[in-house]
């Protein structure tokens, strides 16, 4: 069922798959966190296999897919509560990607009994440092003033979508819906506390997946929140770069239903 979540000051697009059939109602809720690169769609390959074994709850961050932009200033940790309370989750097993990754930790770190178990796939991290050069963030704003949506696109998919080929339709579609998104939620997106100091606190059953065709500066950070995180498997996709839910959906899947088997 689709769903308007409220928020401070704003919405937010939401679905709740509800139970599966024969399941009897009850277990524990998964919860899909997008990544920056995408809204919520980049999970479509793999829903149906998910929605068929549990109850999944999915959302576009504000800005982002059907959500709308936001008007005041925000938090992405608190809008993941928020929708949590909303369907009156207080535990769950949270799958998340990229941007949606450093959502998932901070909730982790902020309140770890609302989380079961952590899948992240090539997760970003508050705290730590911009990993494109300020050079190339020039070069996308000189872009952005000229309109040249297109022009973004391209760079962004040379950096985050190596592994492509061609015109590599799906991922340039995700872009170019998200790219006008990230102008409008950069003024009120306020940044939750750091967390990559903080990774050597998180007591939850955790597995990282790194894609090795991913932009160098993310695999290394990846390789070293892996280290930091007390336990933590590492998945590597000789395939993926910043897509894997694209890329290789099967074994993101597969990550999933483990960390969902490892949840406590």
């Amino acid at each position: 069922m689709d769903v308007m979540v409220s928020v401070k000051d704003g919405e937010l697009w939401s679905h709740d798959s509800g139970e599966p059939s024969g399941t009897g109602g009850g277990s524990l809720p998964l919860v899909l966190l997008h990544p920056g690169v995408g809204d919520s769609r980049v999970w479509d390959g793999i829903l149906p296999r998910l929605t068929e074994r549990y109850r999944v709850i999915r959302y576009d961050a504000r800005g982002y897919g059907r959500s709308p932009a936001p008007t005041a200033p925000f938090s992405l940790v608190e809008d993941l509560i928020a929708v949590l309370d909303h369907y009156g989750v207080g535990r769950a097993v949270l799958a998340a990607s990229s941007m949606g990754g450093a959502t998932a930790i901070s909730l982790a770190l902020r309140d770890p009994a609302r989380v079961a178990s952590l899948a992240l796939i090539v997760p970003g991290i508050t705290g730590a440092d911009d990993l494109l050069p300020p050079e190339f963030m020039a070069e996308v704003g000189r872009r952005a003033q000229a309109g040249d949506i297109d022009g973004i696109v391209t760079m962004m998919r040379r950096v985050s979508g190596a592994a492509g080929t061609g015109d590599d339709p799906e991922v340039t579609a995700l872009l170019k819906a998200v790219v006008p998104a990230w102008f409008a939620v950069h003024p009120h997106h306020v940044p939750d506390p750091p967390a990559y100091d903080r990774l050597g606190e998180l007591d939850v059953p955790c597995t990282l997946v790194i894609g090795e065709r991913d932009q160098p500066e993310v695999v290394q950070l990846n390789e070293t929140m892996a280290q930091r995180i007390p336990g933590c498997r590492v998945v590597r996709l000789a395939h993926s770069d910043h897509f894997p839910t694209l890329r290789e959906p099967d074994a993101v899947l597969d990550v999933i239903l483990e960390a969902y088997a490892e949840a406590r």
